[in-house]
């Protein structure tokens, strides 16, 4: 047992290295003691929260190792152009008229010069980091989840139980669908249970995903706002697409005393706008708790290097807490993912279930 506990903190301070390695802090000092310049944390915390067109791997002695993307772009001239991000070299050089700009509104962003000179966007449907994690992390789930569907496929449930990881998954999905979307939603729930199981696992996969410092993970794609707000949208969609009578009802009549309504529609105003807030408030709770989590994780790894020209007892000191408070993130991290995805569903499937509201007379208790 004091083998197995030996080998657990030791493969936790490795994984914790690996974070700060991944962060890849550069740090330049002169005989190893004092920086040549002071560490921008904001810009820094910025650039590894952000999108990319290529996947960053490592920095073996100053050389950058990484994976270049498909870069598609159609410039002013209508011209399609299709190549790869290492033409760029890592935003250092130009190709065929276009380039990654350094500043300005247009930061990390590919970039043309008009004639006048000045840098304009091209239209970019360049596959970026996100988006190939996007699309990588769904082909993985799928995967996953096939392959646990052809387990039962195989088998009859009264004659095998499963064991370890599909043994996992059957416990997440029985949990999701008893626990929330029966309750929320009633009835019904038969019907927006697919849509409600794959939106928790999404969130929950690229959550872990991105908790992960070295490829495939890493990547921020819960913790970008694009991509929460996609989602947000579906559950819009879902919610308004397939609401009742009575939900259309009390939205724009209300139950309420009538001079609320009429002349000025005090209250079917206020119930239009909650419309909007329910999924901008789905949006942004997603996006703000993962992107705090990725900030906090690189602002703690931020002090070794911070505390650098401290002196060699403050910056090991500082050192040490650092690996132990980025470990103990790491943990809050995993459950931070659970919840998120968990919250997520909870909150989509009781704005389901509120659009299925039946008239007073005709409502039935939820199975």
């Amino acid at each position: 047992m004091k083998i197995r506990i030996k080998y657990t903190v030791l493969c936790l301070f490795l994984f914790a290295g690996m974070s700060m390695a991944a962060q890849e802090i550069p740090v330049e000092t002169e005989h190893h003691s004092e920086p040549k310049k002071d560490l921008n944390v904001t810009e820094l915390i910025l650039d590894h929260v952000g999108d990319a067109y290529d996947w960053h791997i490592a920095t073996v002695d100053g050389h950058s190792i990484s994976i270049p993307l498909p870069v598609i772009v159609r410039g002013s001239d209508g011209v399609w152009r299709c190549f790869l991000s290492s033409r760029f070299e890592h935003g250092h050089a130009d190709y065929k008229g276009f380039s990654i700009a350094h500043e300005g509104k247009y930061k990390g962003k590919i970039v043309e010069k008009n004639v006048s000179g000045e840098e304009v966007r091209p239209l970019d449907l360049s596959l970026t980091k996100n988006a190939f994690s996007l699309i990588m992390g769904s082909t993985i789930l799928i995967i996953l989840i096939m392959s646990c569907a052809a387990w039962y496929k195989k088998r009859k449930v009264e004659e095998a139980s499963p064991k370890g990881f599909i043994a996992m998954i059957e416990m997440l999905i029985m949990s999701i669908v008893d626990d929330v979307v029966k309750p929320c939603i009633g009835k019904n729930y038969k019907r927006y249970a697919p849509y409600l199981l794959t939106v928790f696992f999404f969130i929950f996969f690229n959550n872990l995903l991105g908790i992960i410092p070295i490829f495939p993970g890493g990547a921020n794609v819960t913790g970008n706002i694009a991509v929460t707000c996609v989602l947000a949208v579906f559950t819009f969609i879902v919610v308004n697409s397939f609401g009742t009578k009575e939900y259309w009802k009390e939205i724009f009549w209300p139950d309420v005393p009538t001079w609320l309504k009429v002349p000025v529609p005090i209250m079917p105003a206020i119930e239009v706008v909650g419309m909007f807030t329910k999924p901008f408030a789905l949006m942004i709770r997603l996006f703000a708790n993962i992107l705090a989590g990725h900030a906090i994780v690189l602002g703690l790894t931020c002090v070794i290097f911070i505390t650098v020209g401290l002196g060699a007892a403050m910056n090991v000191g500082m050192s040490v807490l650092s690996v132990v408070m980025t470990i103990f993130i790491d943990f809050v991290e995993l459950l931070v993912a659970f919840i998120q995805a968990y919250v997520f569903t909870l909150l989509s499937a009781v704005f389901i279930g509120l659009s299925q509201v039946e008239a007073h007379g005709n409502k039935q208790l939820h199975k």
